[in-house]
């Protein structure tokens, strides 16, 4: 019988982190990622209808516009991350795009977000929209690479 493969511990260290988040299995995983697509679409029902409705009086029209590209590009990221969920159960490498998608989205929109209500620093926040943009396309990038090369 061949021993397993020894691994470092840094490598345990960080599969215990991810085991902690997604319970260590396929279905876990699966089940992050769905409950990150219903906290981002609940939250992008709730600041949409904030920006419709409460907002619409303190914004200017630029500025409610980009709250609106804000929500929608949460929502549709919010949908992206739950066809990743049910997509990783079949068995697709889509980590790296449940990965890309949060963050890109936390930066993208909540950068926005900021940037409409003049919270902190516009000179650190604006850079981060762009980066959060760059790490949605890459997160595309990694479904279409994952799909093409998914064999079932």
């Amino acid at each position: 019988m061949i021993p397993p493969k020894a691994q470092s511990p840094i490598q345990k260290k960080g599969e215990r982190r991810l085991t902690f988040f997604f319970g260590g299995t396929k279905k876990g995983l699966m089940k992050f990622a769905i409950a990150l697509a219903s906290v981002f679409g609940l939250l992008s029902v709730v600041l949409g209808a904030l920006g419709a409705h409460a907002l619409k009086k303190i914004l200017d029209a630029a500025q409610l516009a980009s709250w609106e590209t804000g929500v929608r590009y949460q929502l549709a990221h919010a949908l992206a991350l739950l066809a990743v969920g049910l997509l990783l159960e079949r068995g697709m490498n889509l980590k790296p795009t449940l990965v890309l998608f949060t963050v890109g989205t936390v930066l993208f929109s909540g950068s926005i977000y900021l940037l409409c209500l003049k919270v902190g620093p516009g000179v650190i926040l604006g850079p981060l929209t762009p980066i959060g943009g760059l790490l949605l396309t890459a997160g595309w990038g990694w479904m279409l690479y994952a799909a093409l090369s998914f064999s079932s």
